[in-house]
């Protein structure tokens, strides 16, 4: 029973790295991964370097995306870490920074 009681702090401290790392994680990339897999023409995404684009055809793995007008790229679907949608790119989002750079503070 003594070695039982000297095992238990571990298990608890296993059982609680699981619950506030592992399964987190691994619910982001099932989110992460069923984004990707769902893409279509015609959706706004933004690349993990930082880069957005429109999607104009998909392929397998991978994508081609419109980052300009006439400009195309071929990126793998991998790379998609976010779609867009009409309330992500609102100009009401506080977290966009000021809509006027040319505001006067006082």
């Amino acid at each position: 029973m003594k070695d039982l009681a000297g095992f238990l702090p571990f298990v608890l401290i296993a059982l609680v790295f699981w619950f506030l790392i592992v399964r987190p994680q691994r619910r982001r990339q099932q989110e992460l991964a069923s984004t990707q897999s769902s893409l279509a023409v015609g959706t706004e995404v933004m690349l993990g370097s930082g880069l957005y684009g429109t999607v104009v055809s998909v392929e397998d793995d991978t994508l081609h995306l419109e980052l300009a007008p006439g400009t195309t790229v071929k990126v793998a679907r991998q790379a998609v870490v976010r779609v867009l949608d009409a309330k992500t790119a609102s100009p009401d989002d506080p977290t966009e920074g000021p809509a006027d750079s040319d505001e006067q503070h006082p």
